[in-house]
């Protein structure tokens, strides 16, 4: 590993550090999402506790966490599996936010992000493995899990060189949802539209 490989890790780290859900919630004077709703700090708790404008402002934020260093550096020709690398640390960083206690969300808007560069097609597919999951059954954490499980899988139709970075970080994905596969198994996990504004989250680590 190069010194600007390293470098290039630590500065996707300290960008998927910023987090938007809990400077949208102070924008907006919404609640903490880290001690209300579902105590997540992702846009899915934003938009239970604030609406579709500051959770919609979430997510952009988040996906860019992912996509500009993963895209620069693939831009300054660092090999696929150092951007899975550096993909990785972005996710890291939203997972374990230096700049916040190091408590943050799941990471899947910034994994998705770190993906984008791959082609609009991975892109599209995911985008509507989600919504479809989402529409069909409610519950974000499931569409989530089962949207990046098959992401290496479209990855390899599309382009097989980075099937092992998107690998890693599905993998990555679906340990931080553990908690909700274990909710969901026991059916209690919420969905998304479920209104939640109590001063501690019922469900801690919820999507």
């Amino acid at each position: 590993m190069t010194l600007t490989i390293a470098i290039l890790m630590l500065v996707a780290y300290l960008s998927g550090s910023i987090s938007s859900a809990i400077l949208v919630s102070r924008i907006f004077r919404l609640p903490d999402p880290r001690t209300h709703g579902s105590g997540n700090p992702g846009a899915t708790n934003v938009l239970r506790l604030g609406g579709a404008v500051p959770a919609s402002m979430v997510l952009v934020f988040d996906v860019l966490k992912g996509t500009i260093p993963v895209w620069g550096s693939y831009f300054l020709g660092v090999e696929a599996f150092y951007l899975g690398m550096i993909a990785v640390c972005a996710c890291l960083g939203h997972i374990f936010p230096v700049f916040f206690g190091f408590k943050g969300g799941k990471a899947v808007a910034t994994a998705f992000g770190s993906m984008m560069p791959i082609g609009l097609d991975l892109a599209g597919l995911l985008i509507s493995t989600w919504m479809m999951l989402i529409g069909a059954t409610g519950y974000s954490s499931l569409a989530a899990i089962v949207t990046v499980s098959l992401a290496p899988i479209f990855t390899w139709f599309i382009k097989p060189l980075y099937t092992i970075p998107v690998s890693m970080l599905s993998l990555l994905i679906i340990i931080r949802h553990k908690d909700n596969i274990i909710r969901l198994w026991n059916h209690q996990e919420t969905k998304v539209w479920h209104k939640n504004r109590k001063t501690k989250p019922e469900n801690p680590e919820q999507e």
